[in-house]
Order: structure tokens, then sequence, then C-alpha cells
């Protein structure tokens, strides 16, 4: 099994959604729906094989000398591919939805952008080198700019130069120069289990330099003080904020510093060289910080994104903590945030297109009104804060194991505290919405049904009920990370 088949449904469904245009938008959307589909099969096909040993790899593209572009398939890209291309597929629907309820214009760009940021999304999932990830990187970033400015008003202008700017620029001052650091010390940019940088004969002082070039450089995981692209974007579509929060942008970010940390840096050579201890703390403080900036948040994006960067952060400092637990336990945790806030942010958009509210204090009673949307937004709140039975608590549990694994409980401390920020300011939200008065019905009458559309109410839907099901089953997932070669 050929990973670069992987990369085909989207990158052909590309030209049918240009030709088939505003004109035939019934097919242009079947063509997209179909695409979904076989991408999700050939992850699939690609995960079966890895379970059952394989190793699935590409035929190499040579770039630079012997630098190439090349794609292979190991347990954490396995996981991350399988969770985009199943997501491809119900942002899909619910977009369809959203897109036509909304009356929202461009409909082809958006489709086709969407098509192209999948395609890179696989191309990092199954990167087998830092050259192939930099460089599906850096398309992710192109193609999800129109995605970011899809409403074309000066605000979303704004934002997609804040957006770019942002990640440009970090890309280029504090990644690449990782990236040739790497391939100067080392001799390869190759994914390698235990890493490559134990024998590259740099010190302590400069490893620790890298490990922060990588986390900094990498802003799509949005550290602070690099996370203002992720609120600023929040102007897009609510499709988009879900992509962007759930399936492409952010979560390859931080895939791709548990790859750095795993297969570059090794786990061995990040614990006793100790180069992430002063990067750490920034972390810790990204995640209690931002938390913090979410409960000032009246508009309900605005909170959610905040909600993300702390979120993120979970992610990075597993990957820091350099354990095998926590490292399964951040790649777990990408699976299990996913499917929470992308159910919230389905939840925002149907809101927002039914009764076109924007803001958390304006939703009073509202619950009574759309009960489902906000028995789902409850559900994803609960997996959002990390107690059963969501599967977030697993996630959770797995990156606080790993801090115990370093020999401090100050990192599992940092978790905790996090997890009751995160039911101060997600709580609030459905309790208001089933438990105070409607303003606009009288006391004592019944609250009028106002649910979204059936595909919006379908996504948002399944994608509660898959929260739910995680912690039941979280096995097959397991099972695939107990794979991961250390050393």
């Amino acid at each position: 099994m050929n990973p670069l088949i992987t990369l085909v449904p989207p990158l052909v469904a590309l030209p049918l959604i240009l030709i088939l245009g505003e004109k035939r938008r019934d097919a242009r959307e079947l063509v997209i729906l179909v695409a979904g589909v076989l991408m999700f099969l050939a992850n699939l096909a690609v995960y079966r094989e890895v379970m059952a040993g394989g190793t699935p790899v590409s035929g190499a593209l040579p770039l630079v000398g012997d630098f190439a572009l090349k794609l292979s398939a190991e347990p954490i890209g396995v996981l991350f591919g399988l969770l985009a291309s199943f997501l491809w597929i119900v942002t899909t629907v619910y977009s369809i939805g959203y897109m036509r309820d909304h009356h929202e214009k461009n409909q082809t760009r958006f489709y086709a952008c969407f098509a192209i940021s999948l395609a890179a999304v696989m191309g990092a999932a199954y990167a087998d080198n830092l050259m192939t990830l930099f460089v599906a990187y850096e398309t992710l970033t192109l193609c999800t700019l129109p995605l970011v400015m899809h409403s074309g008003t000066a605000k979303a202008r704004s934002a997609g130069k804040v957006y770019l700017g942002i990640l440009l620029f970090t890309s280029i001052g504090l990644l690449l120069p990782a990236v040739t650091w790497v391939a100067l010390a080392a001799g390869t940019l190759d994914f390698r289990p235990g890493g490559v940088m134990a024998d590259a004969g740099l010190s302590h002082a400069a490893l620790a330099v890298l490990v922060a070039l990588f986390v900094f450089g990498t802003a799509k995981a949005a550290v602070m003080p690099l996370h203002r692209w992720l609120p600023a974007a929040m102007v897009a579509p609510t499709p988009v904020s879900a992509l962007l929060h759930a399936v492409a942008v952010v979560k390859t970010g931080v895939f791709a510093l548990l790859k750095v940390m795993t297969y570059t840096i090794g786990i061995d050579t990040l614990q006793g060289a100790n180069a992430a201890a002063w990067v750490l703390p920034v972390v810790a403080f990204t995640i209690i910080a931002s938390s913090c900036v979410a409960f000032t948040k009246d508009n309900l994006k605005a909170r959610l994104a905040y909600s993300t960067i702390s979120q993120l952060s979970y992610i990075v400092m597993a990957a820091l903590l350099a354990t095998s637990l926590s490292i399964s336990g951040g790649a777990f945790h990408i699976v299990t945030h996913a499917f929470a806030k992308i159910t919230l942010f389905f939840c925002a958009g149907a809101i927002l297109v039914t009764a076109h509210k924007e803001n958390i204090s304006d939703m009073d009673g509202l619950g009574r009104r759309m009960p489902v949307t906000f028995a789902c937004f409850a559900i994803g709140t609960v997996g959002i804060i990390g107690i059963p039975p969501a599967a977030g608590s697993w996630s959770k549990l797995m990156i606080a194991g790993g801090s115990f694994d370093t020999g401090t409980v100050f990192w599992a401390l940092v978790l905790m505290f996090s997890t009751l920020l995160n039911i101060a300011y997600l709580a609030p939200i459905p309790i208001r919405a089933f438990f105070r008065p409607d303003p606009g019905v009288p006391a004592g009458s019944p609250s009028p049904r106002e649910e979204t559309s059936a595909p919006m109410r379908w996504a948002l839907t399944l994608t509660a009920a898959l929260t739910l099901l995680l912690f039941l089953f979280p096995g097959p997932l397991i099972d695939l990370l107990e794979l991961i070669r250390w050393r």
C-alpha cells in the first residue's frame, strides 16, 4: 500500500470542483463527498497494513542533493491521517448545510481550497523526512489563506495579513533554520526511531536552542506569544474554523512537533540534555493564560479559539516531556480534542445560522429552542474539560502520567488547574442555555423549536457521539500507538 494514494482523491477532486462550479453545485458537492470517502478508505488500508506489521512507503522525489520528498507510514502519522480523512467527510457534510443556509459566496473557491488543504495534511501525516514535512506545512499555510479571507471584508483581509505574516515569518525565520541545522549537524533529514541527533555532537545548550527553534518556528501550534493568528482567523466561516481547529492547521502544527521530538531529536536525547527545560514553562504559561483569556470572551468563537490555544499546548507539553507515555498521550489528545472541539464549532455555526446569536450573553434559554445542538455542545464541553464519559479524560491522564515519568508532578498540576479553568469558561454556556429563562418567550410558555438543517445537525450529532464512544472503545487507537518505535 503506497501512502501516496491518500493524496490522490482530493487532488483528483480539485479540477472537477472547479469545472462543475456554482452552476452544478449538487454534482460538485457529490464529488467532494466521494473524494472524502475514498481518501478515508485509502487511510484505512494504510492503517491495516501497519497493524499487520508492514511499513508502507512511496518512492522518492529528489530535490536538493541527497534530500528528497518521500512518504512513509508510521503509527503517529497513520493516526493523524485517519483522523483528518474521517473528519473531512463530516466537515464536508456540515459545510454543505452551512454554506447553503448562510448563502455564502464563492463556494467553489472554498471547496477547492478545502481539497488542497487536505492533500497537504496527508503529505504532512505521511512525511518520511523533515524536508517533506516542511513542504507540506508551508503548502497548508498558503492554501488555507483564502479560506481565512473567504468573506472578503476589510476585517477578513486584516486577519489574513496577521495569519500569513506570523506563520510565514516563523517558518522562514525559525523553522527553516532549525531544519537546516539538523541537515548540517546530522547529515540527514530522515525520520528515524530514536532520532538522528544523538550522534550529531551538539552541546546541551545547542540542543536547547534547536528545540526552541522547532517549538516557536512551528507557529501553527500557537505557543504564546506566536498565537495571535489563531483568534484573528476566527473571522472565517464556521466550517473553516472547524477545519483550522480540528482537522488541518493547528493539528498539523502539534503533530509536526510530536514527530520531530520522536524521530528527529529522539526522546532519550531530549531527556538526557534536558533540552526542553526553559521552553516547558512557556508552554505551561500558554495553557493557563489562554484559558484565563477565554474566560473573558463573550463571543463564542473567540472563547473557543483561546480554548484551542490552551489545548494545543497540552500536546506541545506532551512532546517536550519526551516519554513514551506522554507522546502517546499527546497523539491520542490530537484525536480526542479534534472530536470535542469540532463538535463545539459545529454547534457555534448552527447557533449562528439558526438563532443568529454569536455572543454567549445572548444565549439564555436557547437550549430549549435548540435542544439537540446544545446537548451536543454539552458533550463537547465535557470532552474539552477531560472528564468521563468523554475520551479526553484518557489522553489527559496519559500526558499527566508522562509528567510523573519525568520525576515531577508540576506539569500534571498545570493540567489539573487548566481543567478547573476549562470548567469555568465552558460549562456556563450550556447551563445558561438550558436553565435560564428565554427572554423572547413569555413566562410559562413553551419555547419554539428552531433546530438547524439536517446536514449540520447530522454532523454535530455524529462528532458528539464519537466523543463518548472513544471513551468506551479507545482500544484500536491505543493498539496503534503501541507500535511506535522509540529507539
